[in-house]
């Protein structure tokens, strides 16, 4: 079958187990996600299924966009998304992946957009101490001194300064499903998934669980 799906961060909570303690946990709506096309090794040179998730408007799609699902014969969708399978996967066009290709007790990994924070100075975005906080200091946020002077004369790569801080591509490894409710196609997760309540996430089989 296929490694993940498509889903929707919904929010956080919290669940009792059954000795009675409370576990923080995050909602995700897991699909279901409709398959779209089939690449195999004869015509793609690999074997893999694209998937679609999400509800759009055909006014939202341009032409070769509504092209695609024209000629899979599918509903719109939002987002299309590739995963690998085997040969024999026996998946086709059309078939349906809900959130019972997962079960409590799994480990998964989630990928997600981390929350925009926007512009931030050094000791937000890094941590930085700072100066002194007496009035006789000039020196209180700036992020100081950033490189030598005749030599190299230059800035090195990866120098932490001030920028744009969030809204990057994130993944949280290895977090325990605490229930699936297939019916409404639900994921509790144990722990915080990357991004804000509503934003797009991929669950897969966790990497490091699996070993």
């Amino acid at each position: 079958m296929v490694n993940g799906l498509l889903g929707r961060k919904l929010g956080m909570t919290r669940v009792f187990t059954e000795d009675g303690r409370w576990v923080h946990v995050t909602l995700v709506e897991a699909g279901p996600c409709t398959v779209i096309q089939k690449k195999t090794q004869d015509t793609d040179g690999y074997d893999a299924v694209q998937v679609g998730f999400g509800e759009v408007k055909e006014s939202r799609l341009n032409k070769p966009q509504a092209g695609h699902f024209k000629k899979s014969g599918q509903k719109l969708k939002k987002v299309l998304k590739e995963f690998r399978v085997a040969a024999d996967s026996g998946l086709s066009v059309g078939d349906e992946i809900r959130s019972d290709i997962f079960k409590a007790g799994d480990r998964v990994d989630i990928c997600g957009t981390s929350k925009g924070k926007g512009f931030a100075g050094v000791i937000k975005r890094h941590g930085f101490a700072g100066g002194p906080g007496g009035h006789g200091s000039h020196f209180h946020r700036a992020p100081g001194s950033i490189g030598q002077s005749a030599d190299p004369a230059k800035v090195y790569k990866g120098k932490r300064m001030p920028g744009r801080m969030g809204n990057v591509f994130r993944t949280t490894q290895n977090l325990e499903i605490v229930r699936v409710d297939e019916e409404k196609n639900l994921i509790i997760l144990r722990g915080s998934v990357p991004g804000a309540n509503g934003g797009l996430v991929v669950v897969k089989h966790s990497v490091k669980g699996s070993k």
